[in-house]
């Protein structure tokens, strides 16, 4: 998921309006809906959260050292389903990763109705975005005068928003877009896509061996269990030769230190992984690839603050309705709510403002939340 603020103010595609229309854009069909869920997420819950993580890890994943030190504690800022998450960080190497890990019924509760279902409008409205979508073209803007690329897999691409920047600066490429997700059925039959592959891309490599000049990876491979398997599959599927292409959140930013739990792209539960950029270098090396371009200053989004502010106040505001509540708020909570929301964006657009206005000194000091690698098949 992009580092964007969850109180985004674009509007979603002409052809999303479409597709949602008489749908559950009216708030009466919407509520009818959570209603029809919430027995099973209430099912889910019944037990508690327990099962949905795995035994705590007492080495680095990544390392395999014991020097471990708790960063951060979380609850769940964005959709605010229950359960308490931890980020624990290697002294030895620097790897930040969650601890306890969700378990495989963890990652299926926590990922349910976040990009499709109820979630899928708010989701394609963040991730269709004008400012992503610029961002989108200048990350393959950056590929244009290295490679000429026949065929394209872009792995996690979630309604295609990528590579549908992409062909307007590779026209003549084929994309095929891969995700878990719906979003890629919907991002085909839009035509950002050539062709939609659902799957785990550590099970799709294989059968894919050599078949792609660039493969890219935007924001997916923190949000998976083993980034190092992502990095193998990635090897296997390129051709000789070929271009990976990563975008991942920089947990060494400043704004990490500063902004604390409310720091966006720390977005658990869903960021299993965080990496230091000379991990990620070091991995590369290790499966095959030789890494000819960091990028710090391009791939930061100047949102921190305004999405530290939006999700402070999200945190102090009663609750929407969800499946995952017991109940759907009172009518009181409900405005409540609305007053919060209309008083509180004066906050969020103030603090959009200096995010803008820092945005030039941020891309250019430790302040920069995210980077970007370019490496080539060995």
């Amino acid at each position: 998921m992009p580092p964007v603020p969850p109180w985004g103010c674009s509007r979603p595609s002409a052809g999303s309006e479409r597709r949602r229309s008489g749908t559950t854009s009216n708030v009466t069909t919407r509520a009818e809906h959570i209603a029809t869920l919430r027995p099973g997420y209430q099912q889910d819950l019944a037990s508690g959260t327990g099962r949905f993580f795995e035994p705590r890890q007492e080495v680095c994943p990544w390392c395999g050292s014991n020097r471990l030190r708790e960063r951060l504690r979380t609850t769940d800022l964005l959709q605010h389903k229950p359960g308490t998450f931890v980020i624990d960080r290697c002294l030895t190497c620097g790897h930040h990763f969650q601890n306890p890990r969700l378990s495989e019924q963890g990652l299926e509760f926590y990922y349910r109705d976040c990009y499709d279902g109820i979630g899928r409008e708010h989701a394609e409205k963040l991730l269709g975005a004008s400012g992503s979508r610029q961002h989108h073209r200048a990350a393959a803007e950056s590929m244009r005068h290295l490679v000429d690329p026949e065929r394209w897999l872009d792995v996690g691409t979630g309604y295609g928003y990528f590579p549908e920047a992409a062909r307007q600066v590779f026209p003549k490429t084929t994309f095929h877009g891969l995700d878990q997700g719906e979003g890629v059925t919907f991002a085909e039959a839009e035509g950002r896509i050539d062709q939609a592959l659902r799957g785990l891309f550590t099970h799709l490599a294989p059968s894919r061996a050599g078949q792609y000049d660039v493969v890219s990876m935007h924001h997916y491979l923190e949000h998976t269990p083993d980034p190092r398997a992502e990095l193998r599959a990635a090897r296997t599927a390129l051709a000789p030769g070929g271009l990976l292409q990563i975008e991942v959140p920089d947990p060494e930013s400043a704004y990490s230190r500063m902004l604390g739990r409310w720091w966006l792209p720390w977005f658990q539960p869903q960021h299993l992984h965080l990496m230091p950029c000379r991990n990620l270098r070091e991995a590369l090396g290790d499966a095959g690839f030789t890494v000819v371009n960091v990028e710090r200053r391009v791939p930061h989004r100047p949102v921190d603050l305004a999405a530290a502010v939006a999700l402070r106040l999200s945190h102090l505001m009663p609750r929407d309705d969800a499946p995952w509540h017991p109940r759907p708020p009172s009518t009181t909570a409900r405005r409540v709510r609305k007053l919060a929301r209309t008083g509180g964006l004066p906050a969020v657009v103030a603090a959009y403002a200096l995010d803008l206005s820092f945005g030039p000194v941020a891309r250019r000091t430790s302040f920069s939340n995210a980077y970007r690698l370019l490496a080539r098949r060995g």
